[in-house]
């Protein structure tokens, strides 16, 4: 059990209180890995209440520097953060709010090359990023791993979010096998999108990355959780693993990562 100060007891009092967390609970917490990719729309409400929840070590990965059209939706950064990397914000944001969070801020863009040495040092990846080469990405590396993808997108006014847990349920290939053709997607200039969207999508991400950390409830692996803004409605999809799924399929094609960017553009 971990030695909680007088501090921690209060801080996380409420969490220790409820019988599906508490005090052993709280220690997973508090000795737990998790990756974030992108520090954007997505990743700041999983990284805020990831933070505010105890996880004791945050990676955060992105590339980015803020941008003033970024703060209608990203809450992590301030007008202040404007022209500095996202990760530098997200520190400083998260190390204010939680002393006890180890924040690893890593300001390059997760590729082949560097995907499984900085993958394989945390127990679970939540997925924030905007783009489908960083998605199928880190479906391939993290199946090729074993690591668990609490996976979450958004696109104007709908959102999703679903668990891919490699050996438990279907991988985002077995979903979406290939990536769409190079100015398919439109990106977030050209399409716009729902300012609180990813609070919403990023907060769920959130609960069920906690939930797979403490082992509790009924995750969404293999199911799509579907949210339409406009309509205020949740719908749940059933996701089935695909036997012929060249990630994770039986008789898998794909053996190495595949850099994607040359081929297909940002989502938003």
């Amino acid at each position: 059990m971990f030695n909680f100060s007088k501090e921690q007891i209060e801080r996380y009092s409420r969490h220790i209180i409820l019988k599906e967390v508490g005090g052993m609970g709280q220690t997973k917490l508090l000795e737990s890995k998790v990756l974030l990719i992108g520090a954007g729309g997505l990743g700041s409400p999983i990284a805020v209440y990831l933070a505010a929840a105890g996880v004791g070590t945050l990676g955060i990965i992105d590339d980015d520097v803020v941008d003033l059209s970024n703060l209608q939706r990203q809450i992590l950064h301030g007008t202040s953060d404007i022209g500095i990397p996202k990760t530098k914000s997200a520190e400083a944001t998260i190390t204010e709010m939680n002393p006890d969070v180890n924040v690893i801020s890593i300001n390059e863009r997760i590729n082949s090359e560097n995907a499984f040495q900085i993958l394989e040092q945390y127990d679970l990846i939540v997925d924030g990023c905007d783009n489908f080469p960083t998605r199928y990405l880190i479906n391939d590396a993290c199946v090729m791993l074993g690591k668990p993808i609490v996976h979450g997108s958004i696109f104007q006014f709908d959102g999703q979010v679903t668990v891919l847990y490699p050996g438990k349920g279907p991988c985002y290939r077995c979903i979406f096998p290939e990536p769409p053709p190079a100015g398919l997607a439109p990106s977030c200039q050209e399409a716009g999108v729902f300012g609180v969207l990813p609070g919403i999508i990023g907060t769920i991400q959130a609960v069920e990355a906690i939930k797979i950390l403490l082992d509790i409830g009924d995750s969404l692996i293999g199911t799509l959780l579907l949210f339409d803004a406009l309509t205020m409605t949740f719908n749940r999809m059933k996701l089935r693993q695909d036997e012929d799924c060249p990630m994770c399929g039986e008789n898998p094609t794909i053996t190495e990562l595949i850099d994607y960017e040359e081929f297909c553009e940002v989502q938003w």
